[in-house]
């Protein structure tokens, strides 16, 4: 393996990452905090607690998925998106590195950006409300896949998309969406009978429900349900990714 090239592409994604330190982290903690203080403050003040859980501790694994999501998405979309618009893409393939080392340089760093953004807001999260991790480990093993899956998916859209609308595209109107409705501000077992069998569907609950777990040891589904969903998805994105380089999709003239 080509870990010279590997390291250039990540500590340059890194490095963007700090010139950019506003947008990449700045305004996703920011944006946590005030969905924390208005729906913690707002619906708290109607609802006690969930599953013997204080309301504004239980949306604290939901928002984190939430803002992890949504960044690895983005994050990773842009980063392969800009070379495939500046042109510098086909340099970059016809330099002496292998597809796989592009993906993990480029999937490590987008991986690692929305993990530290993902701690940050948990660190922010225990300034309003008390939190005990029960599952440290499983916390951070799911954190980290959540990250890797999506960072792999928002470089599967950079590839797709031909421009900075369709860029947009899938995390504006369906991982956001998905995650809403996803159990992150409330547990699937408050819903109707047929809304609960319906949200089962939402590959999203699976991921919040296992987080949740991990701090809590409270789910809506099992967690060897959320596990093996979480690698479902992350063996379908790679396989996704492995068919992109074979053929040439959208990344050769």
């Amino acid at each position: 393996m080509n870990l010279t090239a590997v390291r250039a592409i990540y500590r340059f994604e890194m490095a963007r990452a700090r010139r950019t330190l506003l947008q990449s982290i700045v305004s996703p903690v920011l944006s946590t905090s005030l969905y924390f203080v208005v729906f913690g403050g707002a619906i708290g003040s109607r609802i006690s607690e969930i599953q013997g859980v204080s309301y504004g501790a239980f949306i604290v694994p939901g928002l984190i998925m939430l803002m992890l999501l949504t960044q690895s998405v983005s994050n990773a979309s842009f980063a392969i998106f800009f070379p495939k618009f500046s042109g510098t893409i086909y340099e970059l393939l016809s330099a002496p590195i292998s597809h796989f080392e592009i993906v993990l340089g480029y999937v490590g760093a987008a991986a690692t950006k929305s993990v530290i953004l993902g701690l940050l807001i948990l660190a922010t999260a225990s300034l309003f409300v008390p939190l005990q991790i029960q599952h440290p480990i499983w916390m951070l093993l799911f954190l980290v896949l959540t990250a890797m899956t999506f960072s792999l998916l928002g470089f599967i859209i950079g590839i797709w998309a031909d421009n900075f609308e369709k860029l947009q595209l899938v995390p504006l109107l369906v991982i956001t969406p998905l995650t809403f409705l996803g159990g992150t501000f409330y547990s699937i077992d408050m819903l109707p009978s047929i809304w609960q069998t319906l949200t089962l569907a939402n590959p999203v609950v699976y991921l919040v429900s296992g987080f949740r777990w991990s701090f809590f040891g409270i789910n809506d589904v099992s967690l060897a349900a959320s596990l093996g969903m979480i690698l479902l998805f992350l063996g379908l994105c790679l396989a996704i990714v492995a068919w992109i380089f074979r053929t040439g999709y959208r990344i050769r003239p």
